[in-house]
């Protein structure tokens, strides 16, 4: 069974990750303890590049990183790259991102998330990205997720993904899409082997 480590220390988004891939032949770790890759990429693809390689590098195993954020349109894509330094914490985050267009009435955002699996070697295996158009709410609602999930309110759902279980987050979120497009050639990549 191939070793995937998860490149990132956030335990959301590594839960996230090992519920989305446990139908797959593989034996999904997360990175070492303490490791920090600094985002240094202008694009969420360039960060979720460094981030494989840097960890694919450091375990000898293929690494996969995501890059993602919130991307809202009154605030030009703000936070976008920026998404999780915004603030020290998610509820920070969200205190920060309400105040910034409290008193606007165009609240369309987006999320996107770029997935990057990487050799230890430094070569890039598969890129994805995935996208969820929304809304930012006034105020947090439900209690499932984590950053700014509870004020995302995903299109054609009422719902935001605070409130929305794992299966529906998986069916409509930008990281289940991003998903969804990188199951097939993981798997066939995996075929290889």
């Amino acid at each position: 069974m191939k070793t995937l480590v998860i490149a990132s220390s956030n335990s959301g988004k590594i839960h996230e990750f090992t519920s989305l891939m446990k139908a797959l032949p593989i034996n999904v770790q997360p990175q070492p303890e303490g490791m920090e890759v600094e985002e240094t990429g202008s694009t969420f693809a360039a960060n979720a590049q460094l981030k494989a390689k840097a960890v694919a590098c450091r375990t000898g195993e293929w690494a996969l990183a995501d890059d993602s954020g919130l991307r809202v349109d009154a605030l030009d894509g703000a936070p976008g790259v920026h998404s999780a330094r915004y603030a020290a914490t998610d509820a920070a985050r969200i205190e920060r991102l309400l105040k910034a267009i409290e008193n606007c009435n165009q609240r369309e955002a987006h999320f996107c998330a770029a997935l990057c699996i990487a050799a230890p070697d430094g070569r890039v295996l598969l890129e994805v990205e995935g996208r969820c158009q929304g809304r930012i709410t006034r105020t947090p609602r439900g209690d499932q997720g984590f950053g700014y999930d509870p004020i995302f309110e995903v299109d054609g759902t009422g719902l935001t993904f605070a409130e929305m279980a794992l299966a529906e987050k998986k069916l409509h979120g930008h990281r289940g899409r991003a998903f969804t497009a990188l199951e097939p050639q993981l798997r066939e990549l995996l075929a290889t082997l």
